[in-house]
């Protein structure tokens, strides 16, 4: 028999591991069955037949509770047997074995392992090939249980299932004449195309084969003799199908015909079924910034079922449901909440059609109501849009779907809205699977637009999320929208619509503005119409990423405005995710573009404005200082409405975060508290931390605001950093980082704020000196919390030096000998902020100037530079540039008891450290030639006399010429010759006899004419500027090649492909200047010749770049420029009167004609800018 011969290769009686622990009637049934399937023999007779079909009927029926507890190994034995004995010429009991193979498989979630897998493939591939078709879709549903996840295991079977004449494709085809059958086959092909992680996927030519399959079936109409049911299932399919594509990770979308022809699929498919709409699309969608076309068939208008529109509440019923499995099946499982189910027939949410047209708009009941506080039927379902488990429900069984419960209609709709989900999903994949920049092409396809006038709006995501009954649907919609928004910064960024634009034309940045402009406006109309708890917080997130990415400040006012004011009455809704996505929205507002006058202005506004609800969940809003003490009688939020601190109140947004964190909660809160660490004493740990993200956000943005509650904000960081919860006391830190980074940016020199508008140094000395006395110490030793140690160390970094300098001494002390003692923490977080910050100290005016204090830095920094951590390196390589900082700084002071005393072994280190980190990567390279840099030039000759030192300047020179020659980062570059200008500064260095000045002016020479960064030329022209002496310049053929090679940069100071280089060419030929002018104030006579014959040849082009020079300056603010026009005018007399100084050989013309050269250009310039004056005081009479 055929069975028979299938089975013979796989012995039926091999050993098998132990089988898991069973329950006691799972044991007794399954084991006994089992038993009783592997007595019987293979037998052709009736009797023999009767007796195999009722065992697979007990077996089928058997009470396996979820989760199974039966071993997979047992499973797939069992399965085997049954095949064994059923031959192929039985079509009954094939049928009957199918449905085994499928039943067990489900319901007791297993994965065939390969071996087993080999036979039952075989079998269940023969018996499609073989067996009357009336039996090929059981047949095929258990083909999909068995491929399920094991595609990689079924290579050899991939021609027989998806070749030229392959079972599936044969069974999917369109011309197939049951509908059933062919559902079932595109089934199997999405099942296969499922891979579980770490395995490999299908080889390419059957992941096109397959994607073209769903493809097609996704164009094609629905036919006639395929019911509505089975149509939907089969859509369900070919989604899920491309969908497991996608996620594979090797299906790319390479094509734009590929990626244009999906997009359209699921833009129909999208909108598969919803009510009052009927969209068609074009073939393929192509990339453009302009809406497309996007035709809407007629609809008739729905008739609403006469029970539906007015349900109460107590009157709706539920649905009987299955227990949601993870299958393999055939079909998903129809539960759907009775809310999806019976919102669609009375738009119950405020959608109603209004104009006859399909632009949907709210009743005025929906527009004005503040949030539902109930999840009613519709919101209780849990909406998390995208879980995998959806693709792999079973089918329930259609008595679900009772005529008393809306019958067929219930059951269609909930069918339509998971093709709407597949759909959704299936676009959720295809976004992470191209490029952001090619997605922005389908932009407008998408996403909506500010409609015409008198024109409906075209359909979109936000079509979906206003419209669509299923809070699931719209909670999909609204993650698919969110994934497009999330890093779209730069493409946003050319939105623009400050100024009224009459043209005949729309430019695109005006498109994209009005885009932006309907994207608020969808968003706050959802979040007002929406009841689900799960929905609103997804609405709530999407404008948070819009928020996040928006470019406000190129904006008309009043879109912030909107979105804050309907925020805020969500701070206070029942469920807990609903209130830390509003903090989270906040949170993206005070971050934006910051600071905003618009959100300036928000901030200030009264505290009780919008905020005011019957039913709030927590104590949001307290008097300053009551959360210091728990207070009696009536509640906190009374006390708020009637303490007049409150109505006074500098900035409500810091009073609700600053109560969200330190105060305990009022009542309970909906939604889960898992996660907080303090039970229910205070808000879930997600809501404060929420908020302790917000405060910080507003100390880094709008800290005129936040240093009013300097103090109390120092309370409630000893207080966080005080809990047991390590994310607590994490975020709290944070929070200290920032405060301390804006009374830093207070005091700098260049700071906008007025000095009577800062934060008063005493002040600044008291918060720290709270820090210091709480538990940030602690923090700064809690070795078991590593990120928590580093954290501390960054904000143990951001003190004010001129507090620092009045803190207390034992305080300074501590600081100081907690940073050298973390120096040698093993955690490489913990070591890199140690080396960060004792490069901050390093600077303070109080610390600098301390020989012991320095050098104990020097030697940490230098053990942090050997460290086999790249960031390591890289903190301690800018630590040592900042300690080198501090050296040139003390070079300038009176008192030289500092070089004095530093010691000449600890600079050898530095300097052997320092040329070994200039080989290291760029990120630790950068800043190792900068210190070698200013090492050289702190170098006394006291230490250049000694013979230990030759060698190592000698290899410090060239180290800094080899970075400038090579083609490193050009940020590397730029500080290598800064850092050769810094060693030409060193008088002591026998700069022009010394074999490496000719190595040197010849690199930088060479970067001057040549390197592609303007930048670095300009770094290399003002290097050259720098010696003061003729004879630092080096030999005649030196000077004469130095003087060409800056004629020759001068030449070429416009000649670049890159446009971003243009804006710095001003700055270039403004350096070039300089340096040519310096070098004719030091020129000898012997010089001149050469000089001569430039300015024969290029007289002409120097000229004008020169007077250019004397009239404008430089174009930047790059502090070695020469700013005023009298040092620009100097600067030339100098030469001049160093020129016309300079004895030459009688009949020698070259001092002459260089002399008449300078004065023509002083001529000039002079009657240039005289003419100016005399124009201006003519203008003035």
């Amino acid at each position: 028999m055929a069975a028979v011969q299938v089975a013979s290769s796989l012995p039926c009686g091999q050993p098998r591991e132990a089988p898991r622990e069973l329950s006691p009637e799972q044991d007794d049934g399954f084991r006994r069955l089992s038993a009783r399937l592997r007595e019987l023999q293979p037998d052709d007779s009736t009797v023999s037949r009767m007796e195999i079909h009722l065992l697979f009927d007990q077996l089928i029926s058997e009470n396996y509770s979820e989760g199974g507890g039966v071993a997979p190994e047992d499973v797939s034995a069992v399965l085997v047997r049954a095949c064994q004995l059923v031959p192929l010429s039985q079509n009954h009991l094939v049928s009957k074995v199918s449905q085994l193979i499928h039943h067990l498989l489900y319901r007791l979630q297993v994965v065939v392992d390969e071996q087993n897998l080999d036979f039952l493939l075989t079998y269940t591939i023969s018996a499609a090939q073989q067996c009357s078709s009336w039996t090929h879709v059981e047949i095929l549903q258990a083909l999909a249980a068995l491929v399920y996840c094991n595609g990689s295991k079924c290579q050899k079977y991939l021609p027989d299932l998806l070749g030229k004449s392959g079972l599936l494709m044969k069974l999917s085809d369109s011309a197939h004449s049951d509908p059933e059958v062919r559902r079932a086959a595109v089934h199997c092909m999405a099942n296969l195309c499922l891979s579980a992680p770490g395995q490999p996927y299908l080889e390419e030519s059957y992941q096109n084969v397959c994607f073209q399959a769903f493809l097609t079936i996704l164009q094609s109409p629905k036919s006639s003799d395929m019911d509505d049911i089975t149509f939907c299932m089969l859509l369900q399919n070919a989604l899920k199908g491309i969908q497991s594509l996608l996620n594979g990770g090797k299906m790319r979308m390479a094509e734009t015909e590929h990626l244009g022809a999906l997009l359209a699929v699921l833009k129909k498919a999208m909108f598969h079924g919803l009510p009052g709409l009927n969209i068609e699309m074009p073939t393929v969608l192509y990339p453009t910034p302009l809406p497309q076309y996007d035709g809407r068939s007629p609809v008739k208008p729905q008739q609403p079922e006469p029970s539906a529109p007015r349900l109460s509440a107590n009157k709706k019923k539920k649905h009987k449901v299955k227990p949601k499995k993870a299958q393999q099946g055939e079909k998903e499982e129809e539960e759907e909440s009775s809310g999806e189910v019976e919102a669609a027939p009375g738009l119950s949410r405020g959608r109603v059609n209004t104009c006859g047209e399909n632009t949907w708009r709210f009743s005025p009941r929906g527009a004005q109501s503040l949030p539902v506080d109930g999840d009613r039927a519709a919101g209780r379902e849990q909406v998390w849009p995208f879980a995998s488990s959806g693709w792999k429900r079973a089918s329930s069984s259609e008595s679900d779907y009772s005529d008393s419960e809306g019958g067929m209609q219930g059951k269609m709709r909930s069918y339509q809205a998971k093709v709407r989900q597949g759909a959704l999903a299936c676009f959720l994949s295809t976004i992470k699977s191209i490029e952001k920049k090619v997605l922005y092409g389908y932009w407008s396809a998408f996403v909506p637009d500010t409609p015409e006038l008198g024109s409906p709006q075209s359909v979109s995501l936000m079509t979906l999320t206003l419209k669509d009954p299923s809070p699931k649907t719209r909670a999909c919609a609204l993650q698919v929208l969110s994934a497009i928004l999330e890093g779209s910064k730069q493409f946003l960024s050319v939105a623009e619509d400050t100024t009224d634009h009459k043209m005949a034309f729309t430019p695109f940045s005006v498109t994209i503005a009005s885009s932006i402009r309907e994207l608020h406006r969808c968003l706050l109309l959802a979040l007002v119409a929406e009841s689900s708890s799960q929905t609103l917080t997804q609405i709530i997130k999407c404008l948070a990423n819009l928020v996040s990415n928006a470019p406000y400040n190129r904006l008309k006012l009043s879109l912030l405005t909107k979105v804050w004011n309907h925020i805020k009455p969500y701070i206070r809704h029942k469920d807990v995710n609903v209130r830390v996505s509003s903090l989270t929205l906040l949170g993206a507002i005070v971050s934006t573009h910051a600071p905003l006058p618009e959100v300036q202005l928000l901030l200030q506004q009264p505290c009780s404005s919008g905020l005011s609800s019957s039913s709030s969940a927590t104590p949001h809003l307290s008097t300053p200082d009551c959360w210091k003490k728990v207070p009696a009688g009536p509640s906190l939020e009374e006390a708020s409405v009637s303490s007049p601190k409150a109505s006074s109140e500098p900035c409500w947004l810091i009073r609700l975060c600053i109560s969200t964190v330190v105060l305990p909660r009022e009542d309970s809160c909906s939604g889960s508290d898992a996660g907080s660490s303090l039970g229910s004493t205070y808000e879930p740990s997600p809501m404060r931390l929420e908020a302790l993200q917000v405060l910080a956000h507003l100390a880094k943005g709008y800290f005129s605001m936040a240093q009013l509650y300097l103090m109390e904000l120092g309370e409630v960081i000893c207080k966080c950093m005080g809990e047991a919860n390590p994310s607590i006391q994490l975020h709290g830190v944070k929070l200290l980082e920032e405060l301390g980074t804006g009374l830093i940016q207070q005091y700098k020199p260049d700071s906008s704020t007025a000095p009577e508008q800062r934060v008063p140094i005493s002040v600044v000395v008291m918060f720290w000196t709270m820090m210091l006395n709480g538990p940030l110490p602690r923090a700064l030793q809690s070795s078991e919390h590593p990120t928590l140690q580093a954290s501390a160390c960054d904000a143990l970094s951001s003190i004010l030096p001129e507090a620092f300098s009045s803190l207390p001494n034992d305080k300074q002390i501590l600081c100081i000998t907690m940073l050298l003692g973390l120096n040698d923490s093993k955690n490489h977080l913990v070591k890199a902020a140690t080396s960060r910050a004792l490069g901050v100290y390093v600077l303070f005016p109080c610390l600098r100037q301390d020989v012991i204090f320095v050098a104990d830095t020097a030697n940490a920094i230098l053990m942090s530079l050997q460290d086999k951590s790249l960031n390591v390196r890289a903190k301690a390589a800018w630590s040592l540039g900042n300690l080198t900082d501090t050296l040139i700084i003390n070079m300038d002071t009176p008192d030289p008891s500092f070089q004095d005393e530093f010691s000449g072994l600890l600079l050898l280190k530095m300097l052997q450290s320092a040329i070994q980190a200039s080989t290291d990567k760029d990120k630790v390279k950068s800043n190792a030639v900068r210190a070698l840099g200013n090492l050289l030039h702190f170098l006394q000759p006291s230490h250049i006399e000694r013979p230990r030192f030759a060698e190592i300047i000698e290899e410090s020179i060239q180290a800094l010429i080899s970075t400038v020659v090579n083609e490193a980062a050009m940020k590397v570059r730029w500080n290598a010759c800064y850092a050769i200008g810094n060693v030409f500064k060193n008088p002591a260095l026998p700069l022009g006899s010394a074999p490496w000045t000719s190595q040197a002016y010849k690199a930088l020479t060479s970067v001057v004419m040549s390197c592609k960064n303007f930048k670095v030329r300009i770094r290399s022209a003002a290097a050259l500027s720098i010696p003061g002496k003729r004879a630092q310049y080096g030999s005649l053929e030196q000077f004469a090649q130095i003087w060409n090679a800056l004629v020759t940069a001068l030449q070429k100071s416009e000649d670049t492909t890159d446009f971003l280089e243009f804006k710095y060419c001003a700055s270039l030929r403004t350096h070039i200047c300089q340096a040519l002018l310096h070098l004719l104030s030091l020129a000898s006579a012997s010089d001149l010749p050469c000089i001569l014959e430039t300015l024969e040849l290029n007289g002409d082009m120097i000229q004008s770049y020169v007077l250019q020079f004397l009239k404008s300056g430089a174009e930047g603010d790059d502090p070695g420029a020469v700013h005023t026009p009298q040092e620009r005018d100097q600067m030339v007399r100098v030469a001049l009167t160093h020129i016309q100084s300079v004895q030459t050989p009688a009949g020698d013309t070259a001092t002459r004609v260089i002399v008449a050269f300078l004065e023509d250009i002083l001529a000039v310039h002079c009657d240039s800018s005289g003419g100016q004056v005399a124009l201006l005081a003519s203008s003035d009479q």
